[in-house]
């Protein structure tokens, strides 16, 4: 069976964490799949928060995802810290895409948790349709 495999690009725009909540553990006792899915979406949140962005407003535009793919690497459990690390792939003309690297540190070693990347696209919600980039995100993307 073949197997995603996320290759995250080295250079790293953010770092965020992200506590884990007993409602995020499902019943085999750990961080269900669905729960990373939110985790790695509070991370995109503070992302753009930190620069006065929402996925709603961002210079005229909102952001859509277009794709989420998850490379499962190890079980997460309640009391966890999962930290976040950002990076960016390719940018387009209307989307980028967001890779996410999810740690938690337990006893002092850093267990990768799980690898992500999502494709975003700049979307205007009044229009209904795919928008080009503002200048400003582009320029916080190619940092």
């Amino acid at each position: 069976m073949a197997r995603i495999k996320i290759d995250i690009p080295e250079k790293v725009i953010g770092t965020f964490t992200i506590p884990v909540r007993i409602a995020d553990i499902n019943y085999g006792n750990h961080v269900g799949n669905d729960a990373f899915v939110s985790i790695i979406h509070e991370a995109r949140m503070q992302w753009l928060k930190q620069y006065g962005f929402s996925e709603l407003k961002i210079e005229g535009v909102g952001l859509i995802m277009s794709d989420l793919a998850i490379e499962f690497k190890n079980e997460s459990f309640y009391g966890d810290v999962v930290e976040v690390k950002l990076s960016v792939g390719e940018i387009s003309r209307v989307g980028f895409e967001l890779y996410y690297r999810l740690l938690a540190n337990r006893i002092g070693e850093n267990v990768l948790l799980a690898n992500a990347k999502t494709g975003m696209v700049c979307y205007d919600y009044e229009a209904k349709k795919v928008a080009v980039i503002p200048e400003k995100l582009k320029m916080i993307l190619e940092g």
